[in-house]
């Protein structure tokens, strides 16, 4: 099970996260960043589920520099409020202490999140140092196409996403066409969470697959 940690920023903001290790030695570090609704126990499963494929996880809780703490139900708009709240500088931060805690041990690193997070993953794979990055349903990356991640890059995306409708999924595919892209036929947003009444568990564990492949192919069989 996922342990409850503390970590300190360069500008001394300490902020909880989820860290987990995988039984025998890690194959990588990776970080997942949350959705709009805080630092779920959902992440900590998904810590947990990583780690069990060999990964050593960390999801930070990127709200805390607003509320501590903060997690919002996922029938609350509350974490709107709070995701407008998220600066890029303190984002990344946060983002660089957990890869700088993770590089202690590990010589891969990459970065992942959901929906919000996975925007901010794309953002931290442009501006910071990682060796891969994972992406579930990113919701506005649309928006920020001028800041292609600089490290190979997974996306996943349903094919009825109510937050990212179709033709962006598509608009985002065409304009990083070198990225691996795969695209979950009735797959609507959430599909990997099973908290939520989108999840979709066939899709869900095909992009956990796909994850874990993607993962060990650019990251661990090199190096």
């Amino acid at each position: 099970m996922a342990n409850r940690i503390s970590i300190t920023a360069d500008d001394g903001h300490k902020f909880d996260a989820w860290h987990s290790f995988p039984d025998d030695e890690a194959k990588g570090g990776l970080i997942f960043l949350q959705a709009i609704y805080g630092l779920t126990t959902h992440l900590g499963d998904v810590c947990d589920w990583f780690a069990h494929d060999g990964f050593e996880s960390i999801a930070p809780a990127t709200y805390d520099r607003t509320e501590r703490n903060k997690v919002f139900a996922y029938d609350d708009h509350g974490g709107m409020q709070f995701r407008e709240n998220l600066k890029e500088d303190t984002v990344l931060l946060d983002i660089g202490a957990c890869a700088a805690l993770l590089r202690r041990t590990n010589n891969r690193v990459a970065i992942s999140g959901f929906c919000t997070g996975g925007t901010w993953a794309w953002i931290a794979a442009n501006r910071l140092d990682f060796d891969a990055s994972v992406i579930f349903y990113g919701s506005d990356i649309h928006d920020s196409l001028d800041q292609k991640p600089n490290c190979p890059t997974l996306l996943h995306y349903g094919d009825a996403d109510h937050v990212v409708p179709f033709e962006l999924v598509q608009r985002i595919s065409e304009s990083f066409s070198d990225s691996e892209f795969h695209v979950y036929p009735g797959a609507g947003h959430a599909f990997y969470n099973p908290e939520q009444t989108n999840h979709d568990a066939e899709a869900a564990r095909l992009a956990h697959r796909r994850s874990v492949e993607f993962l060990e192919k650019h990251f661990v069989k090199d190096g």
